[in-house]
């Protein structure tokens, strides 16, 4: 999914989604460190209390009149537990070496709450500890607490009870110094947030800025026509050498777009230059034959002699003015139409142009008595003229023969068809209707078709066709319309 995203959205989410993988870790680093230092800070606070209840006791054990065996811990710590429990500021409790409570500094009304028999597992562990201590984990109405064990020994470091120390951690002061910490963090990190989301929009839209640039020119780059070079300032590295690769192939694209317009040209003016020659060639030679046997036969005394002479001059005319259509019909094709623009009534022009012919299977139809368009008169006579003309001669072995010229809107266009009924167009000449050159009758140059389509496209036009041989054929032009029309 990612891939489907701009370049520039990837850049702004990664540098959002690295500052929030930044305050989640140092939260949790944070989180973690406390939750570190408090159990460090507890487990030290408790070996301390536990050592200064160890030094009291050691002090009353040398201070008391009684024997100090595990009986008799009970009588001498009697009034005094309770003077330790209240200097020190923390109850513990005295268990004899099998684990029955003796004492416990807690009032009178708590003590039924603490168990007067350690488990076996407490003594084991305090048997088999090295340091002769042991700290179970413990909890009681939703509250984590510790309690610890070690051993009352007497002056020969013999044991003669057991001291339980519990230890209740309170941490409500670090909470609230660690819920204030993580609200202060969350504040920085908003304003963290708002700033790396401004500077990660500025950043990505710097640095795809060039891309955008170099994209939008290629977009834009057109065969046809000169390429401007991507000038960009104070580009990067990357981007400079992205900018000089395109740069280079405009200039090679413009150098080979000239060869290649140089070659078009001059393989077009060979083609044309071929096509002339074969046209004039073709009334030549009856010219020439004509000639020959003109004056092989030719006799002064002859009494037909200006029979003759006006049979050869008639030759010779039809001849050149055979020679002199295909000069006008190359001379038209050859010159573009120039955009004169002028306001006409299509439709008025189009039945002008129709009526022009005398024959009467041609038929002009019209809904609309006026489509305005901006178009020369001349050649739009010249391409209503050109394509009857075609219709007429594909339609010179049909038995009833039909020729309709229409003109409609075609929303923001003026289309006109000219439909006919003659033998239409074979699946392999379509492909070549509009070529210069091509023709399917026997006579002509093949260019009629040609310059309609230079014409209808030098106004912005379009010109298609719809044929099926043995049925008829159907060309469509249409022309943009005047705005206002």
């Amino acid at each position: 999914m990612l891939r489907n995203i701009s370049l520039r959205s990837r850049i702004f989410i990664s540098m959002i989604f690295w500052v929030v993988i930044a305050f989640v870790l140092i939260a949790s680093v944070t989180i973690y460190q406390y939750s570190e230092q408090n159990r460090d800070y507890h487990a030290e606070r408790m070996e301390r209390k536990e050592e200064q209840i160890k030094q009291s006791i050691d002090l009353a054990l040398q201070k008391t009149t009684y024997p100090v065996t595990t009986e008799n811990l009970g009588h001498i710590f009697r009034d005094e537990i309770y003077e330790i429990a209240l200097v020190q500021n923390i109850n513990f409790n005295i268990y004899d070496l099998q684990g029955q409570l003796i004492k416990s500094s807690r009032p009178k009304f708590e003590v039924d709450s603490i168990s007067t028999c350690l488990d076996a597992e407490v003594l084991n562990n305090l048997a088999s500890s090295p340091n002769k201590r042991y700290v179970e984990q413990k909890s009681a109405a939703g509250y984590n607490y510790q309690a610890s064990y070690t051993y009352i020994s007497d002056k020969r470091f013999k044991n003669v009870g057991i001291l339980n120390l519990p230890y209740f951690e309170d941490n409500s002061f670090n909470d609230k110094e660690l819920r204030e910490i993580l609200l202060r963090l969350t504040g920085a990190y908003l304003l963290l947030m708002l700033l790396a989301i401004g500077l990660a929009y500025f950043i990505s839209k710097y640095i795809t800025r060039s891309l955008q640039t170099i994209s939008e020119r290629l977009n834009q780059t057109d065969l046809t026509k000169r390429n401007e070079k991507i000038i960009v300032e104070n580009p990067s590295e990357e981007i400079g050498k992205l900018i000089t690769s395109y740069n280079e192939m405009i200039d090679e694209l413009e150098i080979s777009a000239a060869k290649l317009a140089k070659g078009e040209r001059e393989q077009a003016w060979r083609e044309m230059a071929k096509q002339v020659a074969h046209e004039i060639k073709n009334p030549l030679t009856p010219m020439r034959l004509s000639v020959q046997n003109f004056e092989r036969k030719f006799n002064p005394n002859d009494p037909d002699i200006a029979k003759r002479v006006s049979e050869f001059s008639k030759t010779l005319i039809q001849q050149i003015d055979t020679m002199s259509s295909i000069a006008s019909a190359f001379s038209n094709f050859a010159n573009m139409p120039a955009q004169q623009n002028e306001t006409l009534n299509v439709v008025k022009i189009v039945k002008m142009a129709v009526d022009i012919f005398d024959e009467n299977y041609i038929h002009f139809f019209s809904e609309e008595e006026e489509i305005i368009a901006k178009l020369d008169r001349t050649q739009l006579i010249r391409v209503v003229t050109n394509l009857v003309k075609n219709a007429t001669q594909a339609i010179v072995n049909v038995d009833s023969p039909k020729v309709l010229v229409t003109v409609s809107k075609d929303g923001d266009f003026v289309k006109m068809t000219v439909e006919d009924n003659g033998m239409g167009i074979s699946m392999e000449s379509k492909e070549k209707v509009f070529e210069p050159k091509f023709t399917t009758k026997t006579s002509g140059m093949g260019l009629g078709l040609g310059m309609v389509k230079n014409i209808v496209e030098t106004y912005k036009g379009t010109i298609n066709f719809t044929s099926e041989p043995g049925k008829g054929t159907v060309f469509t032009v249409r022309f943009p319309i005047a705005n206002g029309a």
